[in-house]
């Protein structure tokens, strides 16, 4: 089973999400950067750019494909990764750690209890094998 930190929420679309007061940093997951394959470009928002939840904000491209990342919780950009413009294959190596890609201030603080903790997210992808 993929690596699945407990003190994240997760989406269905593989994306993770850290709460720290009003704002969260969003990623993707082990599992989800494992099916993407060797990522060689990310394509981020910029600050100040404002999503609604389960909005696009940017992409992901691997070896094998184009895939949308999506923002699980609504809010506005106050942070984007840059050093993924230079190093995606953190992406790879770290997806929950120095591959975060963009934090937000949450437009509903208590968005994210409604996401799947570590657990279900497990029953999830084993459900979905």
């Amino acid at each position: 089973m993929s690596n699945i930190p407990e003190n994240l929420r997760y989406s269905k679309d593989h994306e993770w999400v850290l709460v720290e007061g009003e704002n969260a940093s969003i990623g993707i997951t082990d599992y989800a950067q494992h099916a993407l394959g060797d990522v060689v470009y990310v394509d981020m928002p910029r600050v100040g750019d404002k999503f609604g939840t389960h909005e696009a904000f940017g992409s992901v491209e691997s070896v094998k494909a184009v895939s949308e990342v999506f923002t699980p919780i609504a809010g506005e950009v106050t942070e984007v990764n840059d050093s993924l413009n230079d190093t995606p294959e953190k992406v790879n190596s770290d997806p929950y750690g120095d591959a975060w890609f963009i934090k937000i201030k949450m437009d509903k603080p208590g968005e994210a209890d409604k996401m799947l903790t570590g657990e279900e997210y497990e029953e999830y992808l084993a459900a979905n094998a």
